[in-house]
């Protein structure tokens, strides 16, 4: 776990609200090689781009080995600290407990954590479930969590998703951070930032806010950084994006060219492929030791 618990250290120290850290979503090791690669500060172990790889609804539907196997093999693929999204946790109290030490023990440094219902609907579907527990239940399993020690716990309030209002998602917001938590996500999914821009400038806490700007895109990291009250700035979904969009056209571009040859020069060659395989070190291990 010593790991784990240094990176979570050092994600801790770029939780800065006057540059805030960026963390770029992943749904395999490829993607965050690719993401460390580019140099994104964090790994966001998303679930809906861990379901979409699957083909199936960000809806709590892929079991918790599943997830969790996948944020052990992003950690061990690169450096960059990874944030878990845990979604609800699995269920209540007791499997938060259960589950978020084994997260530690995969190396993760901070999980994500919401205060809706199990099991959870995706926030931006419209007309999604988003039925959030009571203040006192997500107390406890922030508590819950941050039992394990070394490990960041980010709590995500759901208030504005659910149409709750501001004043419900900063008392919620305040009640995490008095029950533990080292951040606290708030989310939305209004077109424009003026709904985020407004809690953010309302929040009271020194506590720095983490926000996933996939509905208002429009707002930049300067922009964040200026408000004085973000650590954390999450590319929620855009490398499962980015790649569905990648396959759709060069597998339309092949059939309609009726061959391949015309999307070579678009598409990474196979040396990249095998520099991010790691074959050189493969071919160094091969001599070092086949015998």
């Amino acid at each position: 776990m010593g790991q784990g618990n240094s990176k979570a250290a050092a994600l801790r120290v770029r939780l800065d609200t006057s540059r805030p850290a960026l963390a770029m979503a992943a749904h395999n090791p490829l993607a965050a090689k690719l993401a460390a690669e580019a140099g994104f500060d964090a790994i966001w172990g998303s679930g809906f781009e861990l379901s979409a790889s699957y083909a199936v609804p960000d809806a709590s539907i892929l079991p918790m080995g599943t997830h969790l196997e996948m944020m052990r093999a992003i950690g061990e693929a690169q450096d960059a600290p990874v944030i878990a999204d845990i979604d609800t946790g699995f269920g209540n109290a007791v499997n938060v407990a259960y589950a978020v030490p084994r997260y530690a023990a995969a190396g993760v440094a901070a999980v994500v954590m919401e205060d809706k219902t199990f099991p959870k609907d995706s926030s931006l579907r419209p007309g999604g479930r988003q039925a959030l527990v009571s203040i006192a239940e997500f107390q406890g399993k922030i508590e819950a969590a941050k039992a394990v020690g070394g490990m960041l716990v980010v709590a995500r309030t759901e208030a504005l998703i659910a149409g709750l209002g501001q004043d419900e998602a900063l008392r919620r917001g305040a009640a995490y951070v008095e029950a533990g938590a080292d951040a606290i996500l708030i989310h939305s999914k209004q077109k424009t930032p003026d709904e985020i821009l407004s809690f953010c400038r309302a929040w009271p806490r020194r506590t720095p806010l983490a926000l996933v700007p996939t509905s208002y895109p429009q707002l930049s990291f300067a922009d964040i950084a200026e408000l004085g009250k973000v650590g954390l700035v999450i590319c929620g979904n855009h490398a499962i994006r980015a790649a569905i969009a990648a396959m759709r056209s060069a597998f339309k571009r092949i059939l309609a060219e009726g061959g391949i040859a015309g999307v070579e020069g678009d598409i990474a060659s196979v040396a990249d492929v095998f520099a991010l395989q790691g074959d050189a070190r493969m071919r160094e291990l091969e001599k070092a030791y086949l015998r």
